[in-house]
């Protein structure tokens, strides 16, 4: 018997079978939704894709765009895709409805949300160095949960710092209406960060992880009962996968990587591009050892406890069970 489906027959509790969810064998087509669209955030999805990774693993892989619109952990409920990205709080908050989903790999070693600022007005080496400051908070948002866990590990009570409601609109930020501004370091850092420096200002982030609080970003994430009833597939997939994601950030491949950028994200400049791909290298393989797509456990019980915390959760789920790491 393979060693993933020994592992799962033996652990798995009662499992509740996911609707509709068809026998899927690897000469099959699987669908692979992802949590956002086409960028440099997906580079080693959409590598795998272009360059007949899944293809020489004899797998037939849809790779679909995400978007706001779209959920991967109700598309695997409702059998629409056989895998899928998922950040962890969606994870959490689907095991605790009861969703049988399960996380195959952590793509982000490091949250790649954080906080912006002026590093020529502003210079933070210590979460005591945030009281007293405007702070950009998305109420709702995760980005509340790490802020509000942070200004509690430093003692930073209401009404020592000023917070500030952030929208889609970076204006208040460019005004210098605000002190610190949540953004994904891959993403809108890149940009606010060329564009103050074209303004001859420079720009500092605050990293939460820096500071003990690792709050886990995007996963792979499939259901358990394809675990169990496919796990050759799934073995197949993630490791294809996970080739791919390495290939992509190799900077040797950085031209390849490049070319599929621009094939698939046609809106956004090629200059921009590189510097998110360079971004998003450090955020999934922070060192050379690093392996891709491995599982931080301690970092996922963690952002349960932020979770529940925030009451964010009303109870604990355990998360570490849903987690199945493919060596």
């Amino acid at each position: 018997m393979n060693r993933i489906a020994k592992t799962v027959l033996s652990v798995l509790p009662v499992m509740v079978l996911l609707c509709g969810s068809p026998d899927v064998r690897g000469e099959e087509q699987l669908n692979y939704r992802l949590k956002w669209l086409y960028n440099a955030s997906v580079v080693g999805d959409i590598y795998a894709l272009d360059h007949g990774f899944f293809a020489k693993a004899g797998l037939t892989v849809n790779v679909k765009e995400g978007g706001p619109e779209r959920d991967a952990i109700r598309e695997l409920e409702l059998g629409h895709a056989q895998f899928g990205v998922a950040s962890a709080d969606q994870v959490i908050r689907a095991i605790e409805k009861g969703s049988p989903v399960v996380v195959i790999a952590q793509l982000f070693q490091i949250n790649p949300l954080m906080w912006i600022y002026r590093s020529g007005s502003l210079n933070i080496k210590s979460l005591k160095d945030l009281r007293g400051k405007i702070i950009g908070i998305t109420y709702g948002g995760n980005d509340e949960n790490i802020m509000l866990t942070l200004l509690a590990k430093a003692n930073i009570s209401d009404g020592d710092y000023t917070p500030f409601s952030v929208r889609y609109d970076l204006t208040p930020f460019y005004q210098k209406k605000t002190d610190l501004w949540p953004c994904y370091l891959n993403s809108q850092g890149v940009i606010l960060k060329q564009k103050l420096a074209k303004e001859g200002e420079s720009v500092a982030f605050f990293n939460p992880a820096d500071y003990g609080v690792r709050f886990v970003a995007n996963s792979v994430v499939t259901s358990r009962q394809m675990l169990k009833e496919q796990p050759a597939v799934v073995e197949s997939f993630i490791r294809a996968l996970m080739a791919a994601w390495e290939a992509s950030l190799d900077p040797a491949n950085e031209p390849k990587a490049m070319e599929t950028l621009l094939k698939y994200d046609k809106n956004t400049a090629a200059d921009i591009q590189l510097l998110q791909l360079e971004a998003t290298r450090v955020l999934i393989k922070p060192s050379p050892e690093t392996r891709v797509g491995a599982i931080d456990i301690d970092a996922w019980k963690q952002t349960e406890a932020i979770m529940l915390k925030q009451k964010q959760i009303r109870k604990e789920v355990s998360v570490e069970k849903a987690l199945y790491p493919i060596q």
